[in-house]
């Protein structure tokens, strides 16, 4: 018999509709988040227009409906077909916004997304924000992870001679919320007395019924999707025009280190293609006079130049390798202290790079080093991966394999970020050799 699709129906409130027959329901309860910070009760200086309100809704049941169905399913153990009904204010300009999102979720999970819009049942009772005085509201908002791209766009703007608010949009990691303040902190130490710094935290941990037999997917692609709209349902309550996803033009283009990498195996949520589709997206559904885009401020630079941004901006050393970077952390148990960083995966890589590039050494804890030649075969498959890739020639034909570019963008500086950025990888390759020459093959 032929498993069928999973089917998934948003909810305006938990219990508000029934839904159709064999369609799994969710809400926002799904979501493990204080009620303090749900998406009714954010710390905004005014409310969001209608259409901000629905692109968070619409990105929230993605990234429910991504965790919710396993790619074990795939007929190849990794692509889905995901079918998901989401209520929205205006499903007219929605239908018109459908094949931009359908191309977003299908670049940035590499699955196939039949999206259904229907009329919002209502306008659900919601504890509207106090409506501040225009001069208060953020003038620059931007992703803030605590990683070492979102620090250094942060420490950047906050040293910057102006009295504006910077508005930051931080998803909780679980078990590493102190490092994350600690970051923060370090930033709100460069701010001073030039302007005001506020954040907002949001929830990414998404549960299942108790008792339901359901696991969690892990790859969670299109958590890059809920980041942004989030970041721009803020903006546009604020009236702010440009949201900032700052990440290091390498992992943003993320050239696959190999074809069995390509696709949605490399994470393409800041990729430019992505952007693209995003902000026609956003340009269908705001509307007529309703300007607000998305962009990448450091699509330009290596991991290494932004590690330099941040430095020059004032931080030390031992901020930036404070920073999370690990794309799985391998230690999120509660008790104890967490260790942040695999040290094995590429995101790990390239932090190490970047560091290695500033300060000519990285003291960050790593769970092992790739170069270890007690390691498992299985263990050091990314660097193996990554040292191949490295020997190898990369052109234009690479920059557009994985993913296409934007009409109009220019490919000489990304082919320049590339490959600065694989110089700065090439000297982790021989500092890494020389600490261990024995693994040098």
């Amino acid at each position: 018999m032929t498993k069928t699709h999973p089917r998934f129906f948003w909810l305006s409130q938990p219990g508000a509709e029934a839904p159709p027959q064999r369609w799994q329901p969710l809400h926002d309860a799904v979501y493990w988040e204080r009620p303090s910070r749900g998406p009714d009760r954010r710390q905004l200086f005014a409310p969001a227009p209608d259409w901000a309100d629905d692109l968070q809704r619409v990105a929230r049941a993605v990234f429910a409906a991504d965790r919710y169905a396993s790619r074990a399913d795939g007929f190849d153990h990794w692509t889905r077909h995901i079918t998901l009904s989401v209520p929205v204010a205006d499903s007219e300009r929605w239908n018109r916004a459908l094949p931009a999102l359908t191309a977003v979720l299908g670049t940035v999970t590499g699955d196939l997304w039949e999206v259904v819009f229907r009329p919002m049942p209502g306008k659900s009772v919601r504890e509207e924000p106090l409506t501040f005085a225009s001069e208060e509201y953020a003038h620059d908002v931007a992703l803030f992870s605590g990683g070492l791209d979102s620090l250094g766009w942060a420490a950047q703007r906050a040293t910057l001679p102006t009295p504006c608010t910077l508005l930051l949009i931080t998803f909780e990691e679980r078990n590493f919320e102190a490092l994350q303040e600690h970051v923060y902190q370090a930033v709100y130490g460069l701010r001073g007395r030039r302007g005001r710094l506020r954040r907002l935290h949001q929830s990414q941990t998404v549960r299942t019924p108790r008792g339901s037999g359901i696991k969690l997917e892990r790859s969670t692609r299109s958590r890059g999707l809920l980041y942004a709209a989030t970041a721009v349902h803020a903006a546009a309550a604020e009236h702010v025009p440009v949201v900032h996803l700052p990440e290091n033009g390498q992992l943003a283009l993320n050239p696959p280190l190999s074809a069995a990498r390509a696709g949605a195996c490399s994470t393409r949520s800041v990729h430019p293609w992505t952007l693209h589709h995003l902000n026609r997206v956003i340009s269908e559904v705001a509307g007529p006079g309703a300007e607000i885009h998305v962009e990448n401020p450091f699509a330009t630079l290596t991991k290494g130049e932004v590690c330099e941004v941040a430095h020059n901006a004032g931080l030390p050393q031992q901020v930036l390798e404070a920073t999370l970077s690990c794309g799985a952390p391998p230690d999120r148990r509660p008790a104890g202290p967490a260790l942040a960083h695999c040290g094995l995966c590429y995101p790990c890589l390239v932090r190490r790079s970047g560091l290695l590039h500033t300060f000519g050494d990285d003291c960050t804890p790593y769970a092992a080093d790739p170069w270890d030649p007690t390691l498992s075969a299985a263990r050091t498959g990314t660097w193996r991966a990554l040292r191949r890739w490295l020997d190898t020639e990369w052109n234009m034909l690479d920059l557009v394999a994985d993913a296409p570019l934007p009409p109009n963008t220019q490919p000489a500086p990304l082919l320049d970020v590339v490959e600065r950025g694989r110089r700065e990888l090439r000297a982790l390759v021989a500092w890494a050799d020389e600490k261990a020459p024995q693994k040098a093959s």
